[in-house]
């Protein structure tokens, strides 16, 4: 069994460690979560299927090795005996990612030379060390996480590469893009029960309406794109092959109508593009308009979005006046239904007129966000 951790955006971790109850990876009875991710211990294929199928992780650590250091050249001797050769080559580029909090070894650079140093006598040949990036376009090395606390070394190996909320659909964006993974996390607490219809009025590049889709018919998030694992020595092709075939009959053939807009025509054609490639551009309905002009489906259902803050964004004028109108045109067209909302607080959504809850504290991009939920 491996120990893994499952790494989130702070906030996201009940709804990380309820997916993985879900995959059957972890019992979330009398659970201590960490602020950051959820641990567990799982088998080597379980690493597989944990990048496969989990939609609000970022990334998947495997506990590579655990040892007490206090001097440079124990630091090397004992690395340097972990079986570096299951998971790299000769020659495969690593990026080393230090932290020294309390400890006798406390720089950080010359601690990830010596990790370097160690690699290189297991692996006959020191490996190119490269600064982190987070490009998936290109090859990206071994990424090596080394924590130095109270003169206990961990290191732990990512299995994931790029981060886990690149789906590898979304090239096209629009202006302050939502995470696929806070995505997913709201669809989850908004309670949407995959077949109910749902509409986003401020669907931007379309992440929500996209995951949504992808949620409903069970396309695994991870089917399309490549994973750190693949390049392992010990890498089980045809163990993998056989989770994604497995993970593909599982893809249900109906939908419930998903409703997408927004009057930003650009970001139309951008979520459109990103739902071609994400493969459920059929199960969307895409249209350019205002809010006061949604048209939703017979609901009841869902309302699951996130509107403008005002931030980022440098609109002029009061945001409240739209939120006002959001919560007018929800009252007038969507009686009955559940909404779930982004916001920076109550300021915004209490000018909606709607009983919205105070919600549940997250973080979109930097941003101290409140998702917050009511019935219309």
């Amino acid at each position: 069994m491996e120990r893994l951790f499952a790494v989130c955006s702070p906030g996201l971790e009940p709804f990380l460690a309820r997916e993985l109850n879900g995959l059957g990876l972890l019992d979330i009875r009398g659970l201590l979560r960490d602020t950051g991710g959820v641990a567990f211990s799982a088998s080597r294929r379980d690493v597989y299927r944990a990048n496969l199928q989990l939609r609000c992780a970022e990334r998947v650590l495997v506990r590579f090795g655990e040892f007490h250091a206090t001097a440079f050249p124990e630091l090397r001797r004992k690395a340097g005996r972990l079986p570096w050769r299951d998971y790299l080559t000769p020659g495969r580029p690593v990026t080393l990612r230090v932290s020294c909090q309390r400890s006798r070894l406390y720089h950080e650079a010359a601690v990830a030379e010596r990790l370097a140093g160690a690699i290189g006598d297991s692996l006959g040949t020191p490996p190119p060390v490269e600064k982190y990036h987070e490009d998936p376009q290109t090859e990206l090395p071994q990424t090596i996480f080394v924590e130095l606390q109270d003169d206990a070394c961990t290191i732990d190996l990512d299995s994931s590469g790029a981060l886990l909320h690149r789906r590898g659909y979304r090239l096209a964006t629009a202006k302050a893009p939502l995470r696929e993974t806070l995505a997913c996390a709201m669809l989850m607490a908004s309670g949407w029960d995959k077949s109910s219809p749902l509409l986003d009025p401020f669907c931007g590049a379309g992440t929500i309406p996209i995951e949504a889709a992808l949620l409903a018919c069970g396309t695994a998030p991870g089917h399309a794109r490549r994973f750190a694992f693949m390049d392992w020595p010990i890498f089980d092709a045809r163990g993998w092959e056989e989770l994604k075939a497995a993970a593909g009959r599982e893809i249900a053939g109906a939908a419930p109508r998903i409703v997408a807009s927004d009057r930003d025509a650009g970001a139309i054609r951008a979520a459109q593009a990103n739902a071609e490639r994400a493969g459920v551009a059929e199960r969307i309905e895409f249209s350019c308009r205002s809010v006061s002009a949604i048209e939703p489906p017979a609901g009841p259902g869902w309302v699951v979005t996130n509107p403008p803050y005002g931030i980022r964004l440098a609109q002029s004028g009061d945001l409240r006046n739209l939120y006002a109108q959001f919560g007018k045109v929800l009252r007038a067209k969507c009686p009955g239904w559940q909404a779930c909302a982004l916001s920076t607080g109550r300021r915004l959504t209490s000018s909606t007129g709607l009983s919205f809850d105070e919600g549940m504290a997250l973080m979109n991009g930097g941003l101290q966000v409140r998702l917050a939920k009511c019935q219309v």
